[in-house]
């Protein structure tokens, strides 16, 4: 019994990883602007959420990241503590004013 368990768990974490990768690989790429910024939404967030992503980030590492519901430290979407129904959008329809006031703040801000 303990074997199938572990196999079941090891099962699981094979699917994470790979759904993990596979959110990262399908990124649209209108959803990013020429300055390499991703555009987010959530109905609890007001308007739409302009990223710059840093050096060791991806907009899928970011969407993950304001998904989860445990994530803390960084100050992305205003420093918003909004967690979960988090979508990537295109940028093109994000107006300047709400786009500026949601950009990441860079390491050590």
């Amino acid at each position: 019994m303990k074997s199938t368990h572990c196999i079941a768990g090891i099962f699981i974490i094979a699917l994470v990883l790979t759904c993990g990768a596979a959110v990262a690989a399908d990124e649209p790429a209108s959803a990013t602007t020429l300055d390499g910024s991703c555009c987010f939404e959530n109905p609890r967030f007001s308007g739409t959420c302009k990223v710059t992503p840093g050096p060791d980030e991806s907009c899928g590492s970011i969407l993950g990241y304001l998904n989860n519901p445990n994530s803390v430290g960084k100050a992305y979407c205003g420093n918003t503590k909004v967690r979960g129904g988090w979508s990537q959008v295109s940028c093109e329809g994000a107006t300047a004013s709400t786009a500026n006031s949601c950009d990441l703040a860079k390491d050590g801000e």
